[in-house]
C-alpha cells in the first residue's frame, strides 16, 4: 500500500511540475503593461462585447494588458517621448491567448453569425475573411510581445483620428493606404500625421510593424517567436 501511494505522489508531482514548465502556461516572464506604463489607458476590447465578434472573447478573464517584461520595457520608452510630445497611448489588446484565436476562428466558420458586420466589416463578405487574412490560425499577440494601440491627446482626453477604427476590416487600415478614408473625420494630412506620430515612436524603440493594420507592433528580437501562449488573461 505504501508502494502504491509513493507513486501515485510521485505521479500527482510529476504532472504538476510538467504543467508548470509548459511553456504555453508560464506566464512568469509577462507583466501587467500597467505596471510598467501606470498612464496607459486601457481599452481591453475582447473583455468587452464591443469587438466584431460581439461577445466577451475566450480567455479574457480580466480587462487588463499583459506583455513580455522586454516588449512592456520598450513600450515605456516609446510612451515616454510621445508624452513629451502631449499624447497618452491607448491599449486596445496585447497577449492574446491560444483559445481566444480559436473563438475567433470558430466565429469566422459560422456564417450566419453576422451580428457586428455594419460595425467592423460592412464592405467585406464574412466568408472571405480568412482567405483575405482577417482572421488566421495563429497570432503574433500570443507569443506576448505584440501590442494594437493608438494615441490620445492628453490635454483634452480625446482619441486621435487615424482613419480608420480599431478591428476594421478594410484596405484603410494599412499604413500605405493612399485614397481619402470614409471613416475619418478629418482631411487625410491630419489622420496620416497622427499615424506617422505613434509609428516614429514605435519603431524608434524597437518595434515593427505589418502591412495590414495601422495600430499593430511587435518588438524586434522578441523573446518566444516561436511560442505561442494560452494562459488566460486574468
Amino acid at each position: 500500500m505504501n508502494k502504491i501511494i509513493l507513486f501515485a505522489l510521485t505521479a500527482l508531482v510529476f504532472i504538476g511540475c510538467a504543467k508548470q514548465t509548459d511553456p504555453t502556461m508560464d506566464r512568469s516572464d509577462f507583466v501587467a503593461i500597467t505596471d510598467v506604463v501606470p498612464d496607459a489607458i486601457l481599452e481591453i476590447r475582447y473583455f468587452s462585447t464591443y469587438n466584431f465578434v460581439g461577445s466577451r472573447i475566450d480567455g479574457y478573464e480580466a480587462p487588463i494588458a499583459l506583455m513580455t517584461r522586454q516588449a512592456a520595457d520598450s513600450l515605456k520608452a516609446a510612451s515616454d517621448e510621445l508624452k513629451a510630445q502631449g499624447y497618452r497611448i491607448k491599449i486596445w489588446d496585447a497577449y492574446r491567448p491560444q483559445r481566444a484565436v480559436n473563438h475567433f476562428i470558430r466565429w469566422a466558420e459560422n456564417l450566419q453569425d453576422t451580428a457586428m458586420k455594419a460595425v467592423f466589416y460592412p464592405m467585406v463578405d464574412k466568408s472571405l475573411l480568412f482567405e483575405q487574412g482577417y482572421i488566421m490560425a495563429r497570432s503574433g499577440h500570443s507569443r506576448g510581445s505584440t501590442v494594437d494601440l493608438t494615441l490620445v491627446d492628453a490635454a483634452t482626453g480625446k482619441e486621435l483620428d487615424m482613419g480608420s477604427p480599431f478591428d476594421w476590416f478594410g484596405l484603410e487600415n494599412h499604413p500605405d493606404y493612399v485614397a481619402e478614408s470614409p471613416m475619418s473625420r478629418v482631411e487625410s494630412t491630419e489622420w496620416r500625421a497622427n499615424r506617422r506620430i505613434l509609428w516614429d515612436a514605435m519603431l524608434r524603440h524597437g518595434f515593427t510593424m505589418i502591412d495590414s493594420e495601422w495600430w499593430h507592433f511587435t518588438l524586434a528580437g522578441e523573446p518566444y517567436s516561436d511560442t505561442y501562449f494560452d494562459f488566460p488573461v486574468r
